[in-house]
């Protein structure tokens, strides 16, 4: 399952979600001000990044800056119970399957193809660069409804 972390004033958020919708991918949306994320998900969270806390924090958050905090010198439990307190610091969206262990913090329109299955990808770049963006496009449109179909064959493979 997908879980996107997004709130509400997020651009990138809405460009992830939209690319989800359009490739017709399931998703549960978490709004990190609404739903506070638990330690268990935060932890999940940290097993997937590379660089720990570094790599989920927005440094430059407003919230972050005032804080006079410094990461490197606080106990994982410190800046998980710090995140839930000002959810505001972290990078969005994070985009999680968990069933998978995959994950990306933030929109970047090629990195988020790791989330398609793997019948899919090839069809995702004809209609991406394509120049008349499903408005004329008959291929398309037939793409998309291959899409589905393997799609749906991967998950009952799955």
């Amino acid at each position: 399952m997908i879980i996107i972390y997004t709130t509400p004033s997020c651009s990138s958020c809405r460009k992830a979600k939209a690319w989800l919708e359009h490739y017709n991918i399931p998703y549960v949306e978490k709004n990190i001000f609404i739903s506070t994320m638990d330690e268990r998900e935060l932890k999940k969270i940290l097993m997937l990044t590379e660089n720990g806390f570094n790599d989920i924090i927005s440094v430059r958050s407003n919230v972050f800056k005032n804080s006079g905090v410094s990461i490197e010198d606080l106990t994982t439990s410190q800046v998980i119970k710090f995140i839930k307190e000002y959810p505001s610091i972290l990078k969005r969206p994070i985009i999680v399957d968990s069933d998978k262990n995959r994950m990306q913090i933030g929109y970047n329109r090629d990195d988020i193809r790791i989330f398609l299955p793997q019948a899919l990808r090839k069809f995702s770049f004809s209609c991406d660069d394509c120049p008349l963006k499903n408005d004329e496009c008959r291929l398309c449109e037939s793409d998309f409804k291959i899409s589905k179909m393997a799609l749906e064959i991967d998950r009952k493979l799955n």
